[in-house]
């Protein structure tokens, strides 16, 4: 039976902790492939630890192809000989990588310290149990012997051709976007790339963003001084008569899973935006399409790009909900019109994502990991959506609450039945030490706020400590 310590975990989760002693134990040998595991019933009876925290672990387990399982027979260790001989000294690497540290223990005074809260519904953290670091590290040495000092030339400011050859196959095979390696533009984030595309424009363009939307595309708008106007979404998308009128040269829209609402525009209104853009040649739209990959039911939404005959959209997409929201390399595609007009304005600047880098994600999807890797993900947040939409049910809150939305990406809304105003509940859930967002906080104005809208919790689960999940609901119960 296998036996593990559950003392001083620090901030790591009891499932995070099984599941990296497992992953050890299968990785230096201790368990041999194709050998059985405890039963989920039996192993929480001997580590006295609830059977939903072995059901995650083993899930994980699973689903980064760990170990396997036999319908009715049980869970067994998967044959791993192949990447164990490639990987070298990966496990160490991988051990090391996962050790938890304690901010407090940390001689740097400027760091800023973790909220007090025990649960954080906002968070889109990757949960270290999800980044590939084994075949990471592996990759980056082989990056390391293979192009010695072409890493230490400065990348050229759209990216090193390697990876923007990668990312024109990705986009033409998942999301039907056929373009060229020319017109894609690396940066350190998306925030990096909306001030390029502002830098790239007249100081008079008038942008147009979604209200409701996330504040922070708001706050770089008016950061750089641009006049930014806010239309009204309704159940397709943003308002077009309401755009039509704003005056606005460029809208930036998410169309294929609009935050905080989960909209999906129809293929309707994609059409009607793409001819209100070919009225003037200086009108554009930039297409957020941020967790494109996270659809969880049926298939991805088609892209707005896909279907732009005139080079009207400017496409953005990011690796930091795909990979972890620290890897910082976001891309834009560029129509060809805009590319001439970067390089003469912008040509100055150089890249600012590493080399090292650059190459080592390059190879990580020609090499067909990244595709894998999203199918882990999927795999991975499908389970953990299901296991948090059965925690509620079987919660007290279950009959004083409304679902929405839970099959179009990683959040979802809570619609509470409540008498209590939004910042009622806000604050009573910041006392209990639950961090949430209600749909409220995303409208621009208070007067914008439609009612239907009110007592509405944007649910992010992408990096959700599902073991807390019980004790918040009831205390969530309780405030309502």
């Amino acid at each position: 039976m296998l036996t593990y310590s559950f003392e001083n975990l620090g901030n790591t989760s009891l499932y995070e902790h099984l599941y990296n002693c497992i992953k050890k134990d299968i990785l230096n040998g201790t368990l041999k492939k194709d050998e059985k595991l405890p039963s989920k019933r039996s192993l929480s009876k001997n580590l006295n630890i609830s059977v939903i925290t072995i059901e995650t672990a083993y899930g994980q387990l699973m689903a980064e192809g760990y170990i396997y399982s036999l319908p009715k027979k049980g869970f067994y260790v998967s044959d791993l000989s192949e990447i164990m001989t490639s990987s070298g000294n990966d496990k160490e690497y991988y051990t090391n990588a996962n050790s938890s540290r304690h901010l407090d223990d940390s001689p740097n005074i400027y760091l800023q310290k973790q909220d007090d809260y025990f649960i954080d519904l906002i968070s889109n953290k990757t949960s270290p149990i999800n980044f590939p670091f084994s075949r990471w590290a592996y990759l980056l040495r082989e990056v390391i012997s293979e192009e010695g000092t072409n890493l230490l030339n400065n990348s050229p400011i759209g990216g090193i051709y390697e990876l923007k050859s990668a990312i024109t196959k990705h986009l033409k095979q998942f999301r039907g976007i056929d373009v060229s390696p020319d017109q894609v533009i690396i940066g350190a984030g998306t925030e990096y790339i909306y001030g390029l595309i502002i830098q790239l424009f007249s100081s008079d363009t008038v942008y147009a963003i979604e209200n409701p939307g996330h504040k922070k595309i708001f706050q770089i708008y008016d950061s750089h001084n641009v006049k930014c106007v806010h239309i009204p979404m309704n159940k397709d998308g943003v308002s077009i008569s309401e755009l039509e009128v704003s005056g606005a040269n460029i809208l930036h829209i998410s169309p294929s899973h609009h935050f905080p609402t989960g909209i999906v525009t129809p293929i309707s209104n994609r059409y009607k935006l793409l001819t209100l853009a070919n009225k003037s040649p200086d009108r554009y739209i930039i297409e957020d399409d941020y967790d494109c990959e996270f659809r969880l039911q049926g298939n991805p939404i088609p892209s707005l790009k896909s279907i732009d005959s005139n080079g009207k959209v400017i496409y953005i997409n990011t690796f930091s909900k795909s990979l972890s929201s620290t890897i910082r390399i976001s891309y834009m595609v560029l129509p060809p019109s805009l590319l001439k007009l970067f390089y003469e304005k912008l040509g100055f600047y150089s890249c600012t994502v590493s080399t090292f880098e650059q190459y080592t994600l390059a190879k990580f999807i020609e090499k067909g990991y990244f595709e894998k890797h999203i199918n882990r993900q999927r795999t991975y947040f499908k389970n953990q959506r299901n296991r948090l939409l059965d925690i509620i049910m079987d919660s007290p809150i279950a009959d004083k609450c409304t679902i929405t939305e839970e099959d179009s990406g990683l959040h979802f809304l809570m619609k509470l039945k409540t008498k209590l105003n939004d910042k009622s509940i806000k604050r009573a859930c910041d006392k209990k030490g639950i961090k949430l967002a209600l749909l409220s906080e995303y409208y621009y104005d208070e007067h914008d706020i439609p009612k239907d809208a009110m007592s509405t919790i944007v649910f992010n689960y992408s990096g959700l400590d599902l073991e807390m999940l019980p004790k918040a609901l009831e205390i969530i119960n309780e405030i309502i």
